[in-house]
């Protein structure tokens, strides 16, 4: 049986630290960290989708945490087919975007982007040599559909890390419905070693991945819950925090319990990682998820 990691997708959102699950004297980043360290063994870092994360945070993320305690990391945004904001890019990189707001990758020279992933890589190489980076979340957008073009593009991310692990998120129904398309993409999966993440989500939408459950990699097998809030999901304009605002009953993890084991049984470490991590939900839910697959009461 695989090693089994439960933890949420941030430690550091705004509404988690003013829901008063830290304690009073963890006033700061360091000591935020510590006390989530001491109840999870693992923490997705979510910011690295918004800018591109330094080597220095990497360097402290490993010193402050204990040996055994692993990072997940999310691409940042022009990694992976999303728009980007042009000040989160390096200031000496913003000329190329020619005076736009927000660029795509393909809107930038190829030397630009190759810098941005270089640059991704570096910083996160004190994390893996300190044997703590688990892997590099890459999450495609809604627009990014099944087919050759696509399939290829993930590939050729997941060669520009070549030191790193990867975890590939679809965030289009068709990559797993029908089931001829799930058979396709993870038998393609399967075939290049690449971990798919499974997912829960509210149902009904373009963007609605069906929760299949597989793990297509002996390694690593991944879970991410976004919650079933599905009149968020739906509008537009909401926050993140808005957006992923719910808290999972028992019944609920009850019905994921025994599939997040079914993947232990066939990659040796499973991360389970609860999105809904805004205010105290998603910590509450990753503890009573780590306590069912404990069997504790």
């Amino acid at each position: 049986m695989g090693e089994i990691l439960v933890g949420t997708s941030s430690w550091t959102d705004r509404t988690l630290l003013d829901s008063g699950w830290y304690p009073r004297g963890a006033r700061t980043a360091e000591a935020r960290l510590a006390h989530y360290a001491s109840m999870f063994p693992v923490v997705e870092v979510d910011s690295t989708y918004y800018a591109l994360p330094s080597e220095r945070n990497a360097v402290l993320w490993a010193e402050r945490t204990p040996s055994h305690f692993t990072f997940d990391v999310k691409a940042y945004s022009l990694m992976t087919g999303h728009p980007t904001r042009v000040e989160s890019l390096p200031r000496d990189l913003r000329p190329a975007a020619g005076g736009r707001a927000r660029v795509y990758a393909k809107d930038l020279p190829a030397s630009v982007v190759d810098e941005v992933w270089e640059m991704f890589r570096s910083a996160l190489m004190p994390l893996h040599s300190a044997g703590k980076l688990g892997y590099v979340l890459l999450q495609f957008p809604e627009w990014f559909v099944p087919s050759r073009t696509s399939r290829d593009e993930v590939l050729r991310c997941a060669e520009r890390l070549p030191d790193y692990r990867v975890a590939v998120e679809f965030r289009r129904a068709s990559w797993m419905a029908p089931e001829e398309n799930a058979r396709r993409t993870l038998e393609w999966l399967l075939q290049h070693r690449l971990p798919y993440v499974c997912v829960d989500m509210p149902q009904g939408f373009p963007s609605s991945v069906p929760p299949v459950v597989a793990a297509t990699a002996p390694d690593l097998a991944v879970v991410r819950f976004h919650g079933r809030n599905a009149r968020a999901w739906k509008e537009k304009g909401l926050s993140a925090a808005e957006r992923f605002d719910y808290l999972y009953s028992q019944p609920e993890l009850l019905e994921w319990a025994p599939r997040v084991r079914a993947l232990a049984s066939e990659a040796k470490r499973v991360h389970v990682m609860f999105n809904n991590c805004y205010r105290d939900k998603g910590v509450t839910n990753a503890k009573q998820m780590a306590d069912l697959l404990s069997g504790a009461e």
